[in-house]
């Protein structure tokens, strides 16, 4: 009910400047080398509001936590902690907020968004929850018969506690002020001065926030388990309190008493509860796990004397059994990959039927085969972000896939002492290291195709690429200027991929011009915005179709054509498909691929087709108007212009 939007971190571990990252409503994929910060910044957003709050792992401590070179000056300018490390924005969905209205009136919550601080000593500050408290006298009152005087009158209270006063003194509104002190003012645990704000955040923002779960390569279930070191709580070197953790996990799963197995020497339920737990995770592995199919889980328990005490321990052994090969091996003998994923599934099965949950992978599937990974990047997909937004880690070409790579983020160390690490939601421009995995993920003969020219015109598509190709050739063959021949035109796969092409194309030192369609997405837009700012690629590189066509302010590039052309291409080539459009059935004043949506009632129909007739049909100049040849004329002048 409530989605991240944004993360901001300050002054925790390496990050020493105030770094911002948004973060996707899905998967968030953020990508940087070893010792960068990649662990700090899901281990910051972990403390912010951990699932477990018995665990005190996940909760800051200045001293540990600072920056260390900055802590002294820290510790006197705030003695009591009340520093926000962490701010956190999230956005209500139209459920919640239809709730609150509900409850204290409609327009009365004014936030679609929210922004919750976390301080150094562990408590959360909230921002931009904005009330109307007028509106919601005004509708209070409204359950009670009131004469018009005594009504105007109440209305012009200022604040909740106002109005009980006014109430307090009116014998047949009790009821009124008793609702009013009970349920507004005296039950919200907040700290906020303004009641109704304090009412809001308590019934509904707290309630709703979400919680984080954290995983690493340090959760895994160990293969050897003593019970009575578990019961006892004791956490050592030999048995850590993340194996510990899993352990529990487990044993929660499967509903069993270590007390009571402690007292008994009869194993066999225990056996049973245990296999029928690890039967279940294993089919959901297996599902995914391609590697080998052949794999299941068994558990023995063994009575062992240990030699130091002379006491009698009883130890779980987790082991695995080929059934191909009919052998098992000790769980701790499989690979640190399988391992991996065995826990993960035994750790996120405790905690699923949490609803409002956030996964924070810190390098998952490290120890996993390519192929492997791929299964677990389709694990993540079909399982998890059906009800989670994902956040995780990597330095792994292979945990990102190509067609996402709008989703990635890069941490990286600026060796800066006074900057720390740095999040981008572009590339840094020195730190190749950095930027190796993304090429690596877009693959290197996909690469070398893209970097066939030192020229590079970067378009949504491949209907721009032949559009443009189309009408160049016809301009040049009537002894017009059309597209130089040593620029390459490169479709990047969608107008939000625009940002990172640009990123990963510089790093070769290309010479680059962007021709966009109009940007609707505000999130496209300013990672645009970025890169201009951080100086990657110019402003005046960027180019617009909506800046060649006078009688719109959005446009794409199939409104450089006059509306009759485009229809006539567009009912040329869907002629099964859809009825023929007609100009009358336009409005001039709008772009033109949004009309024939609406019109033919689908989200979205091929673009590339309409182009890829273009093509086939041979057109001359004589297929086009004047207008629509002087448009991509100047279109192609101004192009030119930049790349000399």
């Amino acid at each position: 009910m409530i989605k991240l939007k944004n993360v901001v971190i300050n002054k925790y571990k390496s990050f020493l400047e105030k770094q911002e990252i948004e973060i996707e409503d899905g998967v968030t994929r953020i990508v940087g080398k070893n010792e960068s910060g990649k662990t700090a910044l899901l281990e910051a957003m972990a403390k912010f509001n951990y699932f477990d709050p018995k665990d005190k792992t996940f909760t800051f401590n200045s001293t540990n936590d600072y920056p260390r070179g900055e802590l002294k000056r820290y510790q006197q300018e705030y003695p009591n902690e009340d520093f926000d490390v962490i701010t956190c924005t999230f956005e209500l969905s139209d459920n919640l907020l239809n709730q609150i209205s509900e409850d204290v009136g409609k327009e009365v919550f004014t936030s679609k968004s929210i922004i919750v601080a976390k301080t150094y000593n562990n408590i959360k500050r909230f921002y931009n929850v904005s009330t109307n408290t007028k509106k919601f006298i005004e509708q209070f009152l409204q359950n009670y018969t009131l004469e018009d005087s005594m009504k105007q009158e109440l209305i012009k209270s200022n604040s909740l506690e106002e109005l009980a006063e006014k109430l307090k003194e009116i014998e047949e509104l009790t009821d009124a002020y008793k609702e009013l002190k009970t349920k507004y003012i005296d039950s919200p645990k907040t700290d906020s001065e303004d009641k109704l704000v304090s009412y809001i955040i308590s019934e509904y923002i707290i309630p709703n926030l979400p919680e984080f779960l954290y995983f690493d390569e340090y959760y895994s279930l160990p293969g050897t388990i003593n019970l009575q070191k578990f019961l006892n709580g004791q956490v050592d070197d030999t048995f850590t309190k993340e194996q510990n953790d899993i352990t529990k996990a487990l044993f929660e799963l499967s509903n069993i008493d270590i007390k009571k197995v402690m007292d008994s020497n009869n194993y066999e339920d225990f056996i049973a509860e245990l296999e029928a737990t690890s039967n279940n995770i294993t089919d959901k592995l297996l599902e995914y796990w391609t590697t080998n199919k052949n794999l299941e889980i068994n558990f023995e328990v063994q009575t062992k004397e240990n030699i130091s005490t002379r006491n009698f321990e009883k130890l779980l052994q987790i082991r695995i059994k080929n059934t191909k090969h009919r052998v098992t091996l000790p769980l701790k003998n499989r690979s640190k990959g399988f391992i991996w994923f065995f826990s993960f599934l035994v750790w996120f099965s405790k905690v699923q039927e949490k609803k409002n949950l956030i996964i924070l992978l810190d390098e998952p599937g490290l120890n996993l085969h390519a192929e492997a990974q791929a299964d677990l990047l389709k694990y993540i997909d079909k399982e998890l972000l059906p009800r989670y937004q994902v956040i995780y880690t990597t330095h792994s070409p292979f945990m990102i896939e190509s067609d996402k790579l709008d989703e990635v983020r890069t941490v990286y160390d600026s060796n800066d002492s006074k900057v720390g690490s740095i999040i981008s939601n572009a590339l840094e421009e020195k730190d190749q290291g950095t930027l190796f995995p993304l090429q690596a993920a877009l693959g290197y003969n996909l690469a070398q195709n893209l970097y066939i020219s030192d020229k590079n015109l970067l378009v949504e598509g491949v209907a721009d690429l032949m559009f443009l190709t189309v009408m160049s050739g016809i301009l040049k063959e009537n002894n017009r200027e059309g597209l130089n021949e040593d620029i390459t035109i490169v479709p990047v796969g969608g107008l939000d991929k625009v940002a990172t092409f640009i990123s990963l194309l510089r790093g070769n030192e290309l010479n680059m011009v962007c021709l966009l369609d109009t940007f609707i997405d505000q999130k496209g837009k300013k990672r645009l915005e970025d890169l201009i700012k951080d100086k990657i690629i110019k402003e005046k590189q960027i180019k617009f179709f909506d800046q060649y066509i006078d009688r719109l302010n959005i446009a794409e590039i199939e409104d450089m054509f006059e509306i009759e052309e485009y229809l006539k291409l567009f009912n040329e080539e869907f002629s099964k498909d859809f009825k023929s459009i007609s100009k009358e059935e336009i409005d001039t004043n709008k772009p033109i691929i949004p009309q024939i949506n609406q019109i033919i009632q689908k989200n979205r129909f091929n673009h590339y087709r309409p182009s890829r007739y273009l093509t086939s049909i041979c057109a001359d100049k004589d297929y086009f108007s004047e207008a629509t040849l002087d448009r991509f004329e100047n279109l192609f002048k101004d192009i030119n212009k930049l790349f000399n």
